[in-house]
Formats: C-alpha cells, sequence, structure tokens
C-alpha cells in the first residue's frame, strides 16, 4: 500500500502532492513501482495535530473532499484496474470516495471518531482499515504509558472488531492495523514489532504502518538526536520486513520500490521449501 497525502502538513510528504495532478503523477509511480493499493489522504492526524477527530475541525468534509476526490477520479480513468483506499475518518468523506471509485476506507480513529462511520461501511459494502489509536493528536505526547502495550492494543481492537461487525460490516471486509505511533510513545513501538504475530490470533489480516515514523528515528539516532524523517528509509525497511515476517499482509509505506524489494526477498525466504 503506497502513501499518497495530498495535504500541506503531513509529518513527512505535506506539501508536495498538494496539487491534483502532482498527485496523481506520485499516485502512478507508486504503481509503476509496485504497489498493489494507493492510499489517498487529505488531512494529517500527525502527532500533536490539535484539530483531528475534533468538532471544530480545521479540514471540513468539504476540504478534504476537494483534496481527494479528483485525485481518486483521476487515477481511476488513467489506471481503471488500480485499487484505491481512503485515509478519512469521517463518513461524509468514505461514501463520497466509494461512490467515486475507491475499494477500501482506511479510518485511522478504528471508526470512532465519526459515529456514523461503521454503519456507513456496512452500506458501502467496501473494504474497511480499522486502525488502533489511543487518544485524538493532540494528546497523544501526555498520554500515561501502559505496562503491556501489546494487550492494550489487542484488547482494543477485539472490542472495536465486535462492534464493526454488530454494525454489520462483513467479516471478509475486515483488516485490522494495530496504529504504529498512534497514542503510543516511542518505546511502546517496539514491543508491537517485537510481538507482531500475536495480533493474528485477532483472527483478521493484518496492515502495519511503521514507515518513515519517529519510533524509527529514535532507533537509528545518532548521539541523542533524532533522525529526520527524511532519512529513515533504512529503518522503515527494517520495520517493515520484521512486520511481513511476523505475519502482515499489507505494509503501508512512503516507498515503494525499496519495499517491494525488501518484500520479495522475505518471500523467497518464507517460500523456501513451500512452494
Amino acid at each position: 500500500m503506497g502513501v499518497l497525502n495530498v495535504t500541506p502538513d503531513s509529518f513527512f510528504d505535506g506539501g508536495r502532492y498538494l496539487d491534483s495532478m502532482a498527485a496523481v503523477e506520485h499516485g502512478l509511480r507508486l504503481l509503476d513501482h509496485g504497489a498493489d493499493i494507493v492510499d489517498v489522504g487529505g488531512e494529517s492526524t500527525r502527532p500533536g495535530a490539535t484539530t483531528a477527530g475534533a468538532p471544530a475541525e480545521s479540514v471540513t468534509q468539504e476540504e478534504e473532499l476537494r483534496r481527494v476526490l479528483p485525485v481518486v477520479r483521476e487515477l481511476k480513468r488513467r489506471r481503471p484496474g488500480v485499487v484505491l483506499s481512503v485515509d478519512t475518518y469521517k463518513s461524509g468523506v468514505a461514501r463520497a470516495v466509494v461512490q467515486a471509485g475507491a475499494e477500501i476506507v482506511n479510518d485511522v480513529s478504528g471508526f470512532q471518531w465519526d459515529p456514523a462511520m461503521a454503519s456507513t461501511l456496512a452500506e458501502l459494502g467496501c473494504g474497511a482499515v480499522l486502525m488502533h489509536t489511543r487518544g485524538r493528536p493532540a494528546e497523544w505526547r501526555t498520554l500515561p504509558e501502559v505496562d503491556d502495550v501489546v494487550a492494550l492494543v489487542a484488547g482494543e481492537l477485539h472490542t472495536a472488531t465486535d462492534s464493526a461487525l454488530q454494525a454489520g460490516i462483513a467479516r471478509d471486509r475486515l483488516v485490522l492495523d494495530p496504529g504504529f505511533g498512534f497514542g503510543k510513545n516511542f518505546e511502546e513501538n517496539y514491543p508491537l514489532l517485537a510481538r507482531f504475530e500475536e495480533f493474528a490470533g485477532l483472527g483478521f489480516p493484518l496492515l502495519a504502518g511503521p514507515s518513515r515514523k519517529s519510533f524509527i528515528g529514535r532507533a537509528t539516532s545518532r548521539a541523542g538526536v533524532l533522525t529526520p524523517a527524511g532519512e529513515r528509509l533504512v529503518g522503515s525497511l527494517a520495520a517493515a520486513v520484521i512486520c511481513i515476517m511476523k505475519g502482515a499482509h499489507i505494509v503501508r509505506v512512503h516507498d515503494v520500490k525499496e519495499t517491494v524489494e525488501a518484500a520479495a526477498m522475505v518471500d523467497a525466504v518464507l517460500n523456501y521449501g513451500v512452494l
């Protein structure tokens, strides 16, 4: 899953693809580099964001649709077979982008920030990524630590999936994401990597999105200085490999070409003696 942020303020590539045609061209590059899915996002939910999920949003539904709809439509026109995901927590955006051709809605709030999201996705019958998050972006830096973050995430994902199924979302439409960096401090992300295979016990396909995130910058830091987002490629590849080895079905990445090559090596090892 290649990341395509149509935003001015995303933590890694904010502003690069705010122009619709620039975004479309980048989406085509992601596909040419081997992406199976392109994930289009029109609002940043980076740590510290003060408005995401709040009642008074700085990115309104109308503005988010103005950013993403032209990209969805043009990618579908240029590559009719493309599988598109849209990263949104707003049910109105979800409805509009699926009607425009997107196959998947990727909700970082786990269907929590918009009470109409689960029933909307059930009605639409599209694919749905349910991601775990703690609190809202403005709160993430002040959340209390937890003793066992893996148990917490697994338990809350289990509860959230039960609610999604009760809302009518078909089981075979759901993918789960433990939400690297979303309400987890630096040190809480490493157990999620180390014990990623435990999430398979929830019984759903798994998506992992560690790409370029700050906990990678912490792990690769030198002299106590966080590695900048633009210099986290190697650490991101390592994290993606770990997730695939431990059972991730989808990895959401900024660097598709490099990750496709790393995944091919993982596949060669996992398939050795099997195929």
